[in-house]
């Protein structure tokens, strides 16, 4: 009678997890034999394997579907600029050098934007999948700093933007000064980019209790608060930008970074102050 009562409660639970219905806590420990417990514990396991392999089978096509969608714009130009390019060439002597040249530049463009997508949806999807390691450690803010700005310089002296830095050479965070430094790249990049000709960028840090914060302030456009919610999303661009160049990764990036580290970001909505802020909080 025992046996057949434990053998009723074994397929019991074998029929949950199959139907993916087997729930740990339905069954109480202290009303199990030892075969009915190691028995749970093996399908307790089982089922959250199930439930990984499904997650990471959602998250690769996810990543299938982005590379896909994300690379059709710049492949098709890429297409299109090379014919036209073809076109003009066979036009011999006739042909414009100007045009040529224009045709060739936006290849170039093209080729270079789908090189970045490539390279970031690579980067997202080794953070997502934990193979590719963020690893916090101390040290001063004053070299993450230089060391974005130095590596968006060039872009802002194009447009005649200036970038200042209130040092302070004594503050220290704990961080990956690799990827920490790429997320500032991306937020100062975007500063950069949505600053009118002969504007400005600032950016000084800010000592709290638990985390130091690096405030980038420009004077774009800035982001409505109907905004700051999706920002970070995969892919979104503010309606205020749409029609600025960009595919609206950097910054989702730039969030999954900082997060790896137990940090985050903040947005300062334009309706309380004038241009655009970012605030980035780093554990002290």
């Amino acid at each position: 009678m025992f046996e057949n009562k434990t053998i009723a409660r074994l397929e019991e639970m074998l029929d949950a997890a199959i139907e993916g219905n087997f729930v740990e806590s339905e069954y109480d420990e202290t009303k199990l034999s030892r075969l009915e417990s190691r028995w749970k514990e093996f399908l307790g396991s089982s089922v959250l394997s199930n439930k990984n392999l499904e997650t990471e089978r959602h998250r690769l096509e996810q990543f299938i579907s982005d590379i896909s969608h994300q690379t059709k714009t710049p492949m098709t130009n890429i297409k299109m600029y090379t014919e036209l390019l073809k076109e003009e060439a066979a036009r011999g002597e006739n042909a414009s050098i100007e045009r040529i040249s224009s045709y060739a530049a936006m290849i170039d463009r093209q080729n270079t934007r789908l090189e970045f997508l490539i390279d970031s949806l690579t980067k997202l999807s080794r953070l997502e999948n934990g193979t590719l390691a963020v690893v916090p450690q101390e040290e001063l803010l004053d070299k993450l700093i230089a060391a974005s700005i130095s590596a968006v310089e060039s872009k802002a002296k194009l447009k005649n933007i200036t970038i200042t830095h209130k040092k302070d050479e004594t503050l220290k965070a704990s961080f990956d000064l690799k990827w920490t430094n790429e997320a500032l790249i991306n937020i100062l990049d975007n500063a950069v980019k949505y600053s009118p000709e002969n504007g400005s960028i600032e950016v000084f840090t800010e000592q709290f209790e638990v985390y130091q914060a690096i405030h980038v302030v420009d004077n774009g456009p800035g982001i409505s608060e109907e905004d700051t919610a999706k920002i970070f999303g995969r892919f979104y661009r503010g309606s205020e930008v749409q029609q600025e160049e960009g595919v609206g990764i950097g910054l989702y990036l730039t969030r999954e970074i900082i997060a790896k580290e137990d940090g985050y970001i903040k947005v300062v909505p334009n309706n309380k102050r004038e241009g655009g802020e970012l605030i980035v909080y780093l554990r002290r």
